[in-house]
C-alpha cells in the first residue's frame, strides 16, 4: 500500500472510530459466536435445545433494556465513564456463562452481559453524533456497518473453531477478554468527547422529560422507528430462516452458513457503497430509494408465499436484497434520527437503541409464535418490517421539513 493510501485508509478509519467499531463489535460477537455450541450446550447442560435458544433471547431482551439507562449517564458524566461500568459488568458477567452449571445462571449472566456490552452500543453513536455532522456522521455509520455485517461471517467460525478445540466455556472467556481489552483501549486511546458546558442534569423527572420530548418529536422518531422496522425484518430472518432454508428446502446445515455469509457480504458491500452515495446529495434521498428495497423484497416474499411460488431460488434472492439494503438505510437513518440532537446525543441514540432491538425482539417472536410449517410467517413478518420502515421515513421526514 503506498504512502498516501495509507493516509487515505486512516483518515476513513481513525483511531477514535476504530475504538466506535470496537465497542459496536461487541453485542454481534456475543450473539454469533456462542451460536455454533447449542447442542453442545444442550447436552452438557442437559436441557432441550429450546431452553438454549432462550439465552440468546434473554441477551437480546438486555440489549433492549439496558440501553435506557447508559444514554443518561453518558449525557451527564461523560461518554467514557458509562463504558467503563458497561465493560466491567460484562467482563464479569461473560466469566459468569463460562462457570455457569446450569441453564437458568447462563441466562441470567447472559441478560447481565447484555446489560453490560450495550454500553458501547449507546456511547459509540453519542460519540459519532459528538463529532461529526449529519453527512459526516452517515459515513462513519456506514463505517461501522462494515464492523457489524463482518461479525455475522467471522463470529460462528471462530466460536466453532473454539468450541472445537477447547470447549464452549472457552468461548465465553474469549469474550472477557475481549471485552477487557477493548476497556483497556478506551481508557488508555479514547478521548473525551462531550463538552462539560453541555452536561445534562441527571434527575429522574429531566431524564424522562428528555425522553418525552424525544417521543414527541416526529423527525427523531420516525427516523428510528424507519430504522428499526428495517432491522427487525433482519431479526426475522435470524429467526425464521434456518426453518425455512434447512428443514423446508433442505440446505444442509453446514452450507446454511455461506447463505448468511452472502446476505452480510451484500449489507457490508452496500454499507460501503452508502458511504460514496451520500457525498453531495441529501441523506433523506438517498434513505428514501434504499427503503423501497426492503419494502419490494418484504411484500415479494409474502405475495411470492402465498401463491405458492417461494421456491428456494425466489427466497434467497428476497433475503438477499432486503439485508443488502440495511447497509444504506440504518447509517443514514441514524444519521438523520440524530442530526438535531446534539444537546441530548447519549439520551437519544439510546432511546434509539431500545427502540429499534424492541422492535427486533417483536419480529423475531412473532416469526417464533406464528408458526405454521411454512415460510409465510417469515415473510409476512417481513413484508410488514418493510412497509413500516417506509411509512416512518415519511412520518419523521414530514417532521424535518424535507418534501
Amino acid at each position: 500500500m503506498t504512502s498516501s493510501a495509507s493516509a487515505q485508509q486512516a483518515a476513513r478509519f481513525p483511531l477514535w472510530l476504530l475504538v466506535c467499531a470496537s465497542l459496536t463489535a461487541l453485542a454481534p460477537l456475543s450473539i454469533d459466536m456462542y451460536l455454533p455450541s447449542f447442542p453442545t450446550l444442550s447436552a452438557d447442560l442437559g436441557v432441550d435445545i429450546g431452553r438454549i435458544q432462550l439465552t440468546l433471547g434473554t441477551f437480546l431482551v438486555g440489549l433492549a433494556l439496558g440501553q435506557a439507562f447508559y444514554g443518561p449517564l453518558s449525557d451527564r458524566y461523560g461518554r467514557k465513564p458509562p463504558l467503563y461500568v458497561g465493560l466491567g459488568l460484562y467482563a464479569a458477567a461473560a466469566a459468569g456463562c463460562a462457570l455457569a452449571r446450569d441453564v437458568e445462571a447462563l441466562m441470567l449472566f447472559r441478560f447481565l452481559q447484555a446489560l453490560g456490552g450495550c454500553a458501547g452500543m449507546v456511547v459509540a453513536r453519542a460519540v459519532i453524533r459528538d463529532r461529526l455532522a449529519a453527512h459526516e456522521s452517515a459515513r462513519a455509520f456506514s463505517s461501522l456497518m462494515l464492523v457489524m455485517g463482518l461479525a455475522p461471517i467471522l463470529a460462528p467460525i471462530l466460536g466453532g473453531f473454539i468450541l472445537q478445540t477447547l470447549g464452549w466455556r472457552a468461548i465465553f472467556w474469549v469474550l472477557v477478554a475481549a471485552s477487557l481489552s477493548i476497556l483497556w483501549l478506551v481508557h488508555l486511546r479514547m478521548e473525551e468527547s462531550l463538552d462539560p458546558a453541555r452536561a445534562a442534569p441527571l434527575r429522574l423527572g429531566h431524564v424522562l422529560a428528555g425522553y418525552g420530548e424525544l417521543l414527541r418529536d416526529r423527525e427523531f422518531l420516525g427516523y428510528s422507528l424507519s430504522a428499526g422496522f428495517a432491522q427487525a425484518g433482519m431479526f426475522a430472518y435470524i429467526a425464521g430462516s434456518p426453518f425455512v432454508l434447512i428443514e423446508l428446502h433442505g440446505i444442509a446445515p453446514s452450507h446454511y452458513g455461506f447463505v448468511f455469509g452472502a446476505n452480510a457480504f451484500g449489507l457490508i458491500a452496500m454499507s460501503q457503497c452508502n458511504a460514496r452515495l451520500v457525498r453531495g446529495r441529501p441523506l433523506d434521498r438517498v434513505l428514501r430509494g434504499a427503503l423501497l428495497v426492503p419494502c419490494a423484497a418484504g411484500l415479494g416474499l409474502a405475495g411470492a408465499s402465498l401463491a405458492g411460488w417461494a421456491t428456494l431460488p425466489v427466497l434467497l434472492a428476497g433475503f438477499f436484497l432486503f439485508i443488502a439494503a440495511l447497509g444504506c438505510i440504518l447509517p443514514n437513518a441514524s444519521a438523520m434520527s440524530l442530526a438535531h440532537q446534539g444537546h441530548r446525543a447519549g439520551t437519544a441514540s439510546a432511546l434509539m437503541g431500545t427502540l429499534q432491538f424492541s422492535l427486533g425482539t417483536l419480529a423475531g417472536a412473532a416469526v417464533s409464535l406464528w408458526h405454521d410449517g411454512t415460510a409465510l410467517p417469515l415473510a409476512v413478518v417481513m413484508g410488514v418490517c418493510g412497509v413500516g420502515a417506509v411509512l416512518m421515513r415519511a412520518y419523521g421526514c414530514r417532521g424535518a421539513g424535507h418534501p
